[in-house]
């Protein structure tokens, strides 16, 4: 059932959620979901509402022009939703295929609900994977002497095929920061790691060399500063001594998999709230 998502952040106060809901009940809007967050550390405050659109007696637009004016009493930054339109989804993929070959599996049993237009790569070895979806392959040449045109390449591909939203499943790439800067909030990261613990590089091979009995993933928005932009959703899983480096790939692809896929999930239905370098997540 169609529905319009309202997330709502500004500088924390009294009458905030009643300002907003009452803003919605004056015009019969039916609240179906509604959650919300006081920072008491930032002195923030986070909202989300889920209102069903045919309870309203006007449209996206309209209810856009009619909130300004209380957005802007209350100091709000806001953002409106209609669940009718879907998020574009462009992927970024290197070699490994585990994340990729989930995320278009839950993409076509209809569990991501978004369109996936482009998948980018910088090797051709997932080319028939990707066009056996019937979605578009293009490869960029991501050599050590053109690696500033390669990453103007992929902004033009992601403009071009009008993105939301950009996943990097495993690209093995570092985003240079003025690419962080103008898609902040929009590029979604898979890390192979618990972060804050083994940022860069062979994380389960460090893992292993310290003897750790956890590792994990996090799913994270990319930032300039490698590895350390907010962290959406981690998971981990217990390992032992006998564990090799092996097994411990293995078990983190399986880790990899489902915390991308929650982490996106949340993301594509405006659960996930930047507050500063951490979320709010409306899980």
């Amino acid at each position: 059932m169609r529905r319009l998502v309202l997330t709502v952040t500004c500088p924390d106060g009294t009458g905030i959620v009643a300002a907003v809901t009452g803003f919605i009940a004056a015009h019969d809007g039916w609240v179906v979901e509604a959650a919300q967050h006081g920072d008491l550390n930032t002195g923030r405050f986070f909202q989300r509402i889920e209102v069903l659109a045919d309870s309203l007696p006007f449209g996206v637009d309209e209810f856009a022009e009619r909130f300004s004016g209380l957005a802007g009493e209350l100091e709000l930054d806001w953002h409106l939703h209609d669940t009718d339109q879907k998020r574009r989804v462009v992927v970024l993929v290197s070699k490994e295929d585990h994340c990729l070959v989930d995320l278009l599996h839950r993409w076509r049993n209809g569990d991501l609900d978004c369109d996936i237009p482009l998948v980018v790569s910088n090797h051709p070895d997932l080319r028939a994977l990707v066009e056996w979806h019937g979605i578009e392959f293009r490869q960029v040449d991501f050599g050590a002497e053109r690696k500033a045109e390669a990453f103007a390449e992929v902004a033009s591909l992601f403009d071009g095929a009008q993105g939301d939203v950009m996943v990097l499943a495993r690209f093995m790439q570092i985003i240079p920061p003025d690419l962080c800067e103008r898609y902040a909030g929009r590029i979604i990261n898979i890390h192979h790691s618990f972060l804050p613990s083994f940022a860069g590089a062979r994380p389960y091979h460090q893992a292993f060399e310290r003897g750790v009995k956890l590792i994990g993933a996090t799913c994270h928005y990319v930032t300039a500063e490698l590895d350390a932009g907010p962290i959406i959703e981690q998971d981990t899983a217990r390992i032992d001594h006998a564990d090799t480096v092996d097994e411990l790939l293995r078990i983190g692809r399986e880790v990899e998999r489902s915390v991308l896929a929650r982490g996106l999930r949340w993301h594509l239905a405006d659960r996930v709230l930047v507050n500063g370098h951490r979320t709010v997540v409306f899980a």
